[in-house]
């Protein structure tokens, strides 16, 4: 019998050790950049415009700046573009640009509970990282505050440690104020489509009417989208996290950050809707004294802070920190951009899910015109336009919680017997101070039951209006058609009946037509009483419900 091998314990795990490293947040995600949406050609490529733009109208709006981007794509070579993004937001200091531009997870957005575009402060220095990938070059930033002077600097990053290097750093005098970026990108393609960078910008200056956008394709073709509104978004309020929605965990990390000497303070100003009665029913709910530094919370302590939170009934978290698009608005730059022949627009009233976090949803649902996709063929299809956070979502559409929402309407119910072949356009917007995406990509909503609930209810109610409109409108068809089929014999009756009466021919033609056209009126005079009658039966009805009670 062969001897049983003997393992030498130690030895092995002592080369364990050896392969144990730590690895930085740029090495992780540069290993794993589908995790950024990086994957794809065309995919890519649209990223990479969507995190330039998003940062440009965040800086923009926060400065309360009527936004202005210039977007150029030159294709250097095959799958080799130049991006070029400007902007005429506040532009960045020397000290911040490097961590803007070249380091992972920094920023202004990450450590803040409100509603903006971006959350991770890691979309533009994911986009430098790419461009260092794929050319090996920096990108190059100009920065200007409108005082008069800029800065120009090349920036890449230093994988291993997650940090910015900066090169090449000059100022000069300008009369700019803005930001502008250019980075160069292989293994990434520009071809119309609905997932292109054209679609995102089109989009974008959909669900924001106050941006303009100029963008030059790689053909040198000029798209402008001119501002519908020269109304700047209400800015939207950082909010404190609602008792209701947090963790364990969450409650330590408050805790250790937090400026007051005591948990009861603690927990009445780093808390949303923690008032005086609140506070008196945790407080005998937990078995410690909560004068204690709330730096020396234990583990124990904040679970009892957290079931006590469970125990008691907070006020719903505040909701007028929420910025939506607004009615006026969307159907402003929805009649600019798409033209439908008939547009509905819903805005659904503030709501909350997980018990901590603000959302709202937005609908509208345009018919006939340009809306819907034109195929190639010339055939129309349905179009489902996804927003989060006014940003187009154009990419993993199947794992969305709004393409659920948008499923499972039975849209036959309100006129739309063939949904998928018609001629829509359907709009659909959630804003809130934390959209649950499903990955770091940002491009799909988590499918939770309060917000798939909230789309369903708004679309159904434009819905509703849609299909009085469609009813209104093959009533007018048939109507014409009618009429077409009445017109289309008064010359052979009125040629038959001249023979027969000795009457001008066409003396009768023009009484026929005017007998057919009065017909026409009269269905419609009926049609209007009978409408009438209706509408005063359910008044009647209401009202005895009203007397009865």
């Amino acid at each position: 019998m062969a001897k049983e091998q003997q393992i030498d314990i130690t030895t092995t795990a002592e080369a364990l050790a050896k392969e144990f490293k730590e690895h930085s947040v740029a090495e992780f995600f540069k290993k794993n950049r589908q995790m950024l949406g990086l994957y794809g050609k065309i995919r890519s490529l649209t990223t990479i415009i969507h995190e330039y733009v998003t940062n440009s109208l965040d800086a923009c709006e926060e400065a309360n700046i009527l936004p202005e981007i210039e977007i150029k794509i030159d294709e250097l070579g095959p799958e080799y573009y130049e991006v070029t993004v400007k902007d005429n937001g506040p532009g960045l200091t020397k000290e911040v640009v490097g961590k803007a531009f070249g380091q992972l997870l920094a920023g202004t957005k990450f450590h803040r509970l409100m509603q903006m575009r971006g959350q991770q402060g890691i979309g533009a220095a994911g986009c430098t990282m790419f461009s260092q990938m794929t050319t090996g070059k920096p990108v190059k930033v100009i920065s200007g505050t409108g005082n008069g002077k800029c800065f120009a600097v090349e920036i890449s990053i230093d994988a291993k440690t997650n940090q910015p290097k900066l090169s090449n750093y000059k100022e000069f005098k300008r009369n700019f104020r803005g930001v502008a970026v250019r980075a160069k990108f292989k293994e990434v393609l520009y071809k119309e489509s609905e997932q292109s960078p054209l679609e995102y910008i089109r989009r974008t200056a959909i669900a924001n009417p106050h941006v303009t956008i100029k963008f030059t394709d790689p053909s040198g073709k000029k798209h402008i989208f001119k501002r519908t509104s020269n109304k700047i978004p209400k800015k939207p309020k950082a909010v404190k996290p609602h008792p209701k929605g947090v963790t364990v965990d969450d409650v330590l990390s408050y805790a250790r950050s937090t400026k007051a000497q005591k948990v009861i303070s603690f927990l009445k100003n780093d808390f949303d809707r923690m008032g005086a009665k609140a506070l008196e029913e945790i407080s005998k709910k937990v078995n410690f004294d909560l004068n204690k530094d709330p730096r020396s919370l234990t583990w124990e302590e904040a679970e009892q802070i957290v079931k006590a939170f469970r125990e008691t009934d907070f006020l719903a978290p505040s909701t007028d920190t929420l910025s939506p698009i607004g009615e006026e608005q969307i159907k402003k730059s929805f009649q600019t951009i798409v033209k439908p022949e008939f547009l509905s627009v819903v805005s659904r009233k503030p709501k909350v899910y997980a018990g901590g976090f603000a959302f709202q949803v937005e609908v509208g649902i345009g018919v006939g015109g340009e809306a819907g996709r034109t195929l190639a063929n010339g055939e129309k299809k349905a179009e489902i336009m996804r927003f989060a956070n006014k940003v187009p979502l154009l990419f993993d559409a199947g794992s969305c919680a709004i393409t659920k929402a948008v499923q499972s309407v039975d849209w036959k119910r309100y006129g739309l017997k063939d949904f998928e072949n018609s001629p829509v356009t359907v709009f659909v917007s959630l804003v809130s101070v934390y959209v649950p995406y499903t990955g770091a990509g940002k491009q799909a909503v988590a499918d939770i039951d309060e917000i798939v609930e909230e789309i369903k209810l708004a679309l159904m109610d434009s819905g509703r209006r849609t299909s009085r409109y469609l009813a209104a409108l093959r009533k007018e068809r048939e109507k014409q058609m009618r009429r077409e089929a009445f017109m289309k014999y008064i010359p052979e009756v009125s040629s038959a009946l001249a023979k027969i009466t000795k009457v001008k021919e066409d003396k009768l033609k023009k009484k026929l037509e005017k007998l057919v056209l009065d017909k026409l009126k009269l269905e419609e005079l009926e049609e209007k009483i009978e409408k009438a009658r209706a509408e005063a039966r359910g008044k009647e009805v209401k009202s005895n419900a009203k007397e009865s009670n």
